[in-house]
């Protein structure tokens, strides 16, 4: 079995360590948000959503085609993906259309830049 403890406590210096430019330590609550927002994208199809919708707004059958996966699949990671405020959803009629929430924002060159608290983290997905 792995002993964690080495690499926890590693990651906790590390985070002590860390600071902005203007050498203010990154709030825990921040932490914990970025540690969440890691987690939500450390997932294939959650990634491949976020690439899909930083090129415009989509819904769900066209997710499902454009990822070759079923519906019932897109709308869960859909679901955890609007939990952590990484997508907004609007209806129109039965059709809900989903884009990238107003936090993230699709940038130039494959990078996608996600708001947390007064900072922001920088994403560059481009191959």
């Amino acid at each position: 079995m792995h002993d964690t403890s080495s690499s926890v406590s590693a990651v906790q210096r590390a985070s002590d360590r860390s600071s902005t430019p203007d050498n203010n330590p990154i709030p825990d609550a921040d932490v914990e948000t970025i540690v969440r927002l890691f987690k939500v994208l450390g997932d294939r199809t959650r990634l491949g959503i976020l690439l899909i919708l930083a090129k415009g707004e989509r819904n769900v059958g066209a997710l499902c085609e454009e990822l070759s996966l079923p519906q019932p699949t897109v709308s869960h990671h859909l679901g955890l993906m609007r939990i952590n405020r990484l997508i907004d959803n609007r209806r129109d009629g039965k059709q809900v259309f989903y884009t990238l929430a107003e936090e993230v924002s699709a940038l130039k060159n494959g990078v996608v830049r996600i708001g947390v608290g007064s900072r922001s983290v920088d994403l560059n997905l481009a191959g």
